[in-house]
């Protein structure tokens, strides 16, 4: 297993996230799937989750443009949690809700991936 995926105490319990009926949080083997996968947003901004744990998150050029950097790691509710290089951080689960793909961020915020 690589050594980003871990067990992160304190992270937000997969009953904490504010779920809505047919989100199905990703599962092991989606989580698994993670390292080398982009998605892009209906914003134009894309996340990147490389394979070495590195972590990208490009804006759009409409909301500013730039990248912001950090590294991820998969928490053992299945959320992703990312330390950004600013030394802001954040933890976030995506979900399936249909042939939908959803980021559910720590405050509920709902953003579909293209």
């Amino acid at each position: 297993m690589p050594l980003f995926l871990c067990l992160m105490a304190g992270a937000a319990q997969a009953a904490d996230w504010q779920l809505r009926p047919g989100d199905a949080p990703f599962v092991r083997t989606e989580l698994e799937a993670l390292p080398g996968r982009s998605f892009r947003f209906f914003d134009g901004g894309e996340s990147l989750y490389g394979r070495d744990g590195a972590y990208s998150y490009t804006y759009s050029q409409e909301n500013g443009g730039g990248t912001a950097w950090g590294t991820y790691r998969i928490a053992g509710d299945g959320s992703i949690c990312v330390d950004f290089t600013n030394g802001f951080g954040r933890c976030d689960l995506f979900v399936r809700n249909g042939s939908r793909v959803i980021l559910i961020t720590e405050k509920g915020e709902r953003f579909p991936v293209r």
